[in-house]
Parts: C-alpha cells; structure tokens; sequence
C-alpha cells in the first residue's frame, strides 16, 4: 500500500523536512558559539584576589528533538489496509447474517449503492492526490462486487445452478475490474484482480456442463495459454506477475491431467485426444519461449515443451505399439527433436530442445540398464556350478542366478540408437572423444545383451564376446596408435614427454577387460568352453602385448599372464591332478614373466609382468599349501625363479626375497620330517648369512661387524641357547658351549665387537646352565645367613676397590670400542 505521492503532497513533505533541518542546524550552531566561548574564557588569566570577578554562565544544552518510530506514509497505510479490512468484514457480515428484517432484495439493494458509491469515490479522491486512500476504497468496491454477485442470485435468481452461475459471474466481474482499472490508470489493484479472477469462468463453465476429464484438462490449458498471452503482452507489470503465476499453475495441472489420460488411454482413438491435449500444453511453451528468447526462463520452457511434445508422439505409438516397444517409440521421438539443429529458432528453443531430446535419451538408457546388470551379474552364479554343464542358450547362461526381466525384447535398440546419435551428433565438436568414448559404451552394452536377448545358442554367445573382446583390443591398440601418429598439427619443441592415454583408448582397453571376464564367467558352465576361451584370452592379450609398445601392453601382458594362471589351474584340474600338483604347472606363469621382465626395456610393462608374476607364484604357493614336501619343493623353484630375477642390476633387492623363499622352503622340508632340533633349522640360514657377511667385509672394511655377523650368529646361537635350557641332556650344552667359545676366541683374535659379545654372552649363559644344578644345591646346604654375608663382603670389597674398578671398567669400554 507504499504509494508515491503526488507532487503537491511530497512538495509539503519536503519543506517540513527543510523545515526540521533547519532548526536542528540553529541549536547546533548556538551549542557551537557557546563551546567556543568556554574554550576562550579557560585560556584568560585569573585575577588577583579582590577583583571583582564575572561569574560564567552556563546555558542548559538545547533539546533534542524526539524522533518518531514510524513514518507517515507508513501509519497512512496501515491505517487505510485497517479500515478497509473493517468495512469489508462489515459487508459481509451485513450481507449474510445482518440486518435479517430488509430480506436479501433489500440487503442487495443497499450493497449495491454503498458499491457504487466506494467505485465512485475513488475519482475525487485520485484527483486530490489520495492515491492510497483511493486503492483501498476502490478495493473495498471490488470486494462489494462479489458480495452484489451472491446477492443477486440469491434474491433475484436463485434457480439458476450454483457453478454456472458462478461461472458467468466470474467473467462478468473480470470484465468491469479490467474496464474499471483502465478507465482509472492511477490505481493498482483492479487489474490484477481482474486477472486472477479470470482464471475461473472457464473452468466453472466446463464443470457445470458436466464436461468429461478431456474437456476440463482443455479449459485448463487454454486459460494457460490466456495467461501465457497476457504475460507476453501486457506491459503492467503486476498483471504479468499475476498471469505467468496462473500459467505455470494451470498448465502444470493442465500437463498433469493430460499426461495421465494419455498413460490411461486404451486403444488410438483415447491416446490421440490425450495427444492433441498434451501438443497444446507444448504449443504453449514453445510459444512462449519463442516469443521471450531472451529470458531466463526460455530454455526451461523449450525443454518442457520438448519433452511433452515427445510425451504426446509416444503416447500414440504406446496406444499402437506392443509393450516392449514403448521406451523405443519415446526414444525415436526424443531423437526426432534434434532435428531443429538446423532451423531458425531462436538458440534458446534450440538449446532447450536438445536438452529435453537428451533427457529423453537418458531416461531411456536408464530403461534398458537393469538388463545390462542381469547380463553381467547373472554368470556369477557358475562359480558355485563350475563345469555342471553347458546351458540350453546364451539367456539361460546368464539368469543362473537372477531372473529376466520382462517386456525387454528390445532393450538391445536403446543403446544402440543413442550410441549412433552420439556418434552423428558430437563426432565434430569440442567434446568429440568424450562423445566417442561414451558412443562405445553404448555399444558394447547392445552387443552384451544381445546373444541372450536373441536366445542364441551357448557356443554362438560365447563367439560373440569373444569378438567383441577382440574389437575391443584392436580399438584401444589402433586409437592408441593414432594418438601418437597425431593428426599433423605441429608438435612442440624439447624433449618428448610420455604421451597420455586418450579417454576413447582408456574406455575400449576397459571395455576388453570387462568383456573378457564376462566371458570367462560364462564359460564356467562347461569344461571345454572354459579351456577354450582361457587359451583364446591368453593368445590375444599375449598378440596385443606383443604388438603395441606403450602403455596398453602393460595391461596386456599382466592380462594375458593372468589369463594363463586360470589356464593352469583349469587344465589341472581337467587332467584330475591334485591342487598340490596344479601348483608346479602354475609355476611356469612366474618362470615366463620372468623372462619376459628381462627382455623387456620400458619400465610400466616390465613393473606389472614382474607383479602378475608374483601373484601367480602366490597362488602356486596356495594351492600347494596343504602338502608340506609339495609346498618346499614350490618354496625352492619359487627362490630360484627370484633369484634370477635378482641377477638384474636393477632388481638386486629380490635377492633377499630369494634368500627367504630358499630359508622357508629348507624349513618346510624339515617340519614335513619331522624334525624338531632347532640347530637344522637356523644353520641352514647361519651359513650363508656368514659367507655373505664376509665377503661384504672383504670387500667394504667400514661394514661393521654387526652388520655382517649379527643376524647370522644370532639366528643360530639365541634359538640354541633357549633350546639348552630346557634340554636336559648334556650334548647341546657342550656343543652349544663349545662353539661359543671358538666365536669368542674368533672376535678376541680378530677384534671383532659382535662375535666377541655373542659368544661371549652365550657362553656365559650356558656355563650358568650348566652350574645351576650344583648353585641350587649348595645353597640347600649353606645357612641362610651366608647369602647376605657374601653380598656384605662384596659390596665391601667393591667399596674398597671403587676406583680400581672404574678404570678397570673404562678400558674395558675403550677396548670394546676399538673394535669392529
């Protein structure tokens, strides 16, 4: 209800502002005059004592003015919004409930003056200024209206059908606000008013003639497209608010409506009736978007209007059609509207369409996905039911473990129909290899899902996905190579860098892989199939390994050497071995990426042959798990294979891989003896540890003497020692002691700190071991006061001797620390 006033009365406002300022600006500069002469009579000296001295006088400080809370046009309109809420709720209560001894002609008659009377008094009031007083008593008259309505059928005719009636009054009261608000152009509301009560007499109109649902969805879109043509047209802008809200509103439920008779419709005649509604409700956003190309809300309207165009087409072909045709007749629809590429729509109806004719696209990939899942999931279940038997065809093949959807048939055209459409539409663009990428996934999944759509035999299932792995290959192999032939633009200068996989190489390399363990999945149902198609499998990765020399052969050859692992393993197993038996012909896997690692001179394929050879030698390595002499002599071909993997100057480190491939592999040999002496255990490893130990000192004498003969001497000395000391018999303490000596004799001679410290320290123990019988003994025999005499004395001797024996102490430390 803010209102600008009229040029007189915001002239009146100002000079009372002026007026404010002004007075304000007179006790400022009064407070200022007064401030100035403080500041000068503080800097006059005082006078002497007996002069007559002037008093200074203080004024009291001027008062502020009170500000008010609210400003006028705001209590103006609060107060008017009051009053014309009053004498609405007054109308009415007058209306239906008041003044009950006038009757309801009488009642009509005064509301019809007092009606006028408000419409009227808005003119004098626009003429003297009082904008807003004149909106709300012209609001007051517009309520008025509607009251003089009801009081009109109510008295005069109150046989007429409530809903007809309503109807007509509705367009009649749309009518003479509309007349009464352009006759009056200074006022606001009755223009809006008169649009939203538009929005009724035609709906009103078809509900009392008892329309069907088609009629009714038709008054619904065509007040839509009313208001549509109001929001397009008039320059008012509260009546271009008023309209776009009653368009969206009454064409979504127009859409709505329509929509749901065409999903309902059960033969072509229904369907075509529901088409024609829904083309309506699409003219309509079309329109509007083509006649608005530059607002914001074009785009979203041209893809509204695409997509129920492409409901209403469908729709027809579905009433026609069997049922596993409907996402195909939609898609063929959605694909028909990229035809307006090339007209002369503005570029936001063009944009706008090409979404929707996408969104169509998607939604009908989104359709046939669940089936691609089936294909690919289903043959998991023959991992369960290895070699049971081949299946009838290929869709018994894969609903081994899940059913087959229905009304699928034609699920194979939907990726296949968008993957063209990519390929045609983007193959020039900026975006062309993500476009090829994603058309080659589309593809492939028709391809996937096409043997058991068609129900083709096992064998010609099979055949098909082994030519697609094959194509897929070849694809990566050659977009590959062309990525590095290039195109011949100009190439920069410098060193070349490690060329990239493009997005279509990476997409058909995976695509290969994953056909091809679909593939094997499916090939688990029968024993020569398995054979068959693990053999083909290791052939091609091995030709496509061979064949390119980038990137893709690293996956390639760790493919193909994966692949031979399961042949091992199957043919093994067809041959009835044992797993522990399988296990030496899975052995020749690692012995071939071996060699191949050695022949190889780029470092990625070389990395990964090196990794899939470790894990086929550990699946070696289970299989022969539960037959321990099996299991070492796998252990020790394993330690051969490493170390001569370690010859290589750049894989020296295996070399300690191989040293404990040998060590477990001795170890396992003697736990499947039976053997229990921990010396066959740690000698076997003591041995060679020492003679590398030496041969490292010999050749570097910084190396200390841990470093050489630590791990060595102590795998074998502590285990010993602790077997001593819960061995009874004498032979291992005097072995045990024995050797310690000749390792303390050894450091002592040589002057080496690790030997010296280990045999020492063993010898030591054992000796210990050895007396503990007698110390026990004898102190059964000593008198319990003996031990804490001796430890007396001790303690006195050591008193005694402190000094003596700290140097002592000391050059023991300094000799140990001269050694090595």
């Amino acid at each position: 209800m803010t209102n600008i006033p009229p040029p007189a009365e915001e002239l009146r406002i100002l000079d009372h502002e002026l007026r404010q300022l002004d007075t304000r600006r007179a006790q400022l500069l009064a407070r200022r005059s007064w401030l100035l002469g403080v500041l000068r009579s503080a800097e006059t000296p005082a006078p002497a004592w007996g002069s007559a001295q002037t008093p200074a006088i203080w004024s009291a400080p001027a008062p502020r003015p009170r500000r008010p809370e609210a400003t006028a046009p705001s209590v103006q309109n609060v107060l008017l919004v009051l009053g014309g809420v009053l004498l609405t709720v007054a109308a009415i209560a007058f209306t239906l409930v008041s003044w009950g001894h006038l009757g309801i002609a009488g009642r009509a008659a005064v509301l019809g003056a007092v009606t006028f009377a408000a419409l009227a008094a808005a003119v004098p009031l626009l003429k003297r200024g009082l904008r807003s007083t004149a909106e709300s008593v012209a609001g007051l008259g517009l309520v008025l209206t509607v009251l003089d309505a009801y009081a009109l059928h109510e008295a005069a005719l109150p046989d007429v059908d409530g809903t007809g009636y309503a109807a007509a009054s509705t367009a009649l009261l749309a009518v003479l606000w509309a007349a009464y608000g352009r006759s009056l152009g200074a006022l606001r509301l009755p223009l809006p008013a008169a649009m939203a009560t538009a929005q009724l007499p035609l709906l009103l109109w078809v509900v009392a003639a008892g329309a069907g649902h088609h009629t009714i969805t038709s008054a619904l879109l065509v007040t839509a497209a009313f208001d549509t043509v109001v929001a397009l047209s008039v320059s008012v802008r509260s009546v271009r608010v008023v309209a776009s809200v009653g368009a969206y509103g009454t064409g979504a439920w127009g859409v709505l409506a329509a929509g749901w008779l065409s999903w309902e419709a059960t033969g072509p005649g229904a369907a075509a009736r529901a088409a024609a509604l829904l083309a309506l409700a699409a003219a309509i956003a079309l329109g509007a978007a083509w006649r608005a190309p530059a607002a914001q809300a074009a785009p979203g309207l041209s893809l509204t209007g695409g997509l129920i165009t492409v409901a209403a087409a469908g729709g027809v072909l579905r009433s026609v059609l069997p049922d596993a045709w409907t996402v195909p007749g939609h898609l063929v629809c959605g694909v028909a509207l990229l035809a307006v590429r090339g007209t002369r729509l503005p570029e936001s109806v063009r944009h706008g369409l090409r979404w929707s004719s996408a969104s169509v696209q998607a939604l009908a990939v989104a359709w046939a996905l669940p089936l691609v899942t089936v294909v690919l999931v289903g043959p998991v279940g023959w991992a369960e039911r290895v070699w049971s038997g081949a299946p009838s065809d290929a869709r018994d093949a894969v609903t081994v473990s899940t059913p087959w959807p229905s009304n699928m048939e034609t699920a194979p055209l939907v990726p296949a129909a968008v993957a063209a459409v990519l390929f045609l539409a983007l193959r020039g663009g900026p975006h062309r290899s993500l476009a090829l990428s994603g058309a080659l996934g589309l593809a492939w999944a028709a391809v996937l899902v096409l043997p058991a759509t068609l129900e083709l035999p096992y064998a010609a299932g099979l055949l098909t996905l082994g030519v697609t792995t094959a194509a897929a290959l070849t694809a990566a192999a050659y977009s590959r190579r062309a990525d590095l032939t290039g195109d011949g633009a100009e190439r920069p200068t410098g060193p070349p860098a490690r060329p990239r996989l493009s997005p279509i190489t990476l997409t058909t390399l995976g695509l290969a892989l994953l056909t091809s363990l679909h593939l094997v999945a499916l090939s688990l149902a029968a024993e020569t199939a398995t054979l068959a198609v693990l053999g083909s499998l290791t052939a091609l990765f091995a030709a496509v390994a061979a064949w390119q020399k980038h990137e893709i052969r690293a996956v390639s050859a760790a493919a193909s050497l994966a692949y031979a692992t399961a042949l091992a393993c199957a043919t093994g197993a067809s041959l009835g071995w044992q797993p522990h038996h399988i296990a030496l012909l899975v052995l020749l896997v690692p012995a071939t990426a071996a060699l191949l690692a050695a022949r190889l001179k780029d470092a990625t394929p070389t990395l990964s042959v090196e990794i899939t050879g470790a894990v086929a030698a550990l699946v070696a390595i289970g299989l022969a798990v539960m037959e321990p002499p099996v299991l070492a002599l796998v252990l020790a071909l394993c330690g051969v294979i490493a170390a001569g993997t370690a010859v290589r100057p750049d894989r020296r480190q295996v070399g300690y891989a191989a040293a404990a491939l040998f060590v477990l592999a001795t170890w396992v040999r003697l736990a499947s003896w039976e053997v229990g002496s921990p010396e066959a255990y740690t000698l076997p490893v003591t041995v060679p540890v020492l003679v590398v130990g030496f041969v490292r000192r010999r050749r570097d004498q910084r190396t200390s003497s841990w470093t050489a003969y630590g791990p060595g001497l102590s795998v074998t000395l502590l285990p010993s020692l602790l077997a001593a000391w819960g061995d009874l018999d004498w032979p291992r303490p005097l072995l045990l002691g024995t050797a310690a000596l000749l390792v303390t004799l050894v450091g002592a001679r040589q002057r080496l700190q690790a030997l010296l410290v280990l045999g020492g320290g063993t010898l030591a123990l054992v000796a210990l071991h050895e007396l503990a019988p007698y110390i026990a003994q004898a102190m059964g025999a000593v008198p319990r006061w003996v031990p804490p005499a001796l430890a007396g004395l001790l303690l006195l001797a050591l008193g005694a001797t402190y000094e003596q024996r700290l140097r002592d102490a000391r050059r023991v430390r300094e000799v140990l620390g001269r050694m090595r």
